[in-house]
């Protein structure tokens, strides 16, 4: 695959989502989980989104029960909790393995393009971020702990290129 323009995935509802329709946009794409110590982030994704949303950000969680059985609900169970306890209103996609055999073939190209620590191609832990380019390329791998704040700056890059 050349660019995260070559993926599909299926929004939390079930629908097939091309991720052809996001060119020309940057991406913000989250593996999120409703039971995590991170789960607050969700907060800062969504301030992120309404800042930047206008300007060509989109934001795109991926809720994942890899880590720690933190996200076991349903696809609608999920989508409740993001809408009711933090107002999410960026696209939620539906439930997927981040890591492993199973994993989306998006997160094998994301972890592909951009590997971790000392060049770890896996995802150690919710919340981990990936920031893909108006070109559909990965710019940046951001850690769990990085709060989306913390983005920012890169993002306000990634928008003007």
């Amino acid at each position: 695959m050349a660019s995260i323009y070559d993926f599909e995935a299926r929004q939390i509802d079930g629908r097939p989502v091309r991720l052809e329709q996001f060119r020309g946009r940057a991406l913000l794409i989250v593996n999120t989980a409703s039971a995590c110590g991170f789960t607050p982030q969700f907060k800062g994704l969504e301030e992120l989104h309404q800042a930047f949303g206008s300007r060509g950000l989109a934001v795109l969680g991926f809720p994942c029960n890899q880590f720690g059985s933190q996200d076991p609900g349903s696809d609608d169970e999920i989508a409740q909790f993001c809408e009711l306890n933090f107002g999410v209103s960026f696209p939620m996609m539906s439930k997927v393995d981040v890591n492993g055999a199973k994993a989306h073939p998006l997160y094998q190209w994301l972890t592909r393009e951009a590997p971790g620590l000392l060049g770890s191609k896996s995802i150690k832990w919710n919340f981990t971020k990936f920031l893909v380019g108006k070109d559909g390329q990965v710019i940046k791998r951001y850690a769990p702990q990085d709060a989306p704040a913390s983005l920012a700056k890169d993002i306000e890059a990634a928008l003007s290129a």
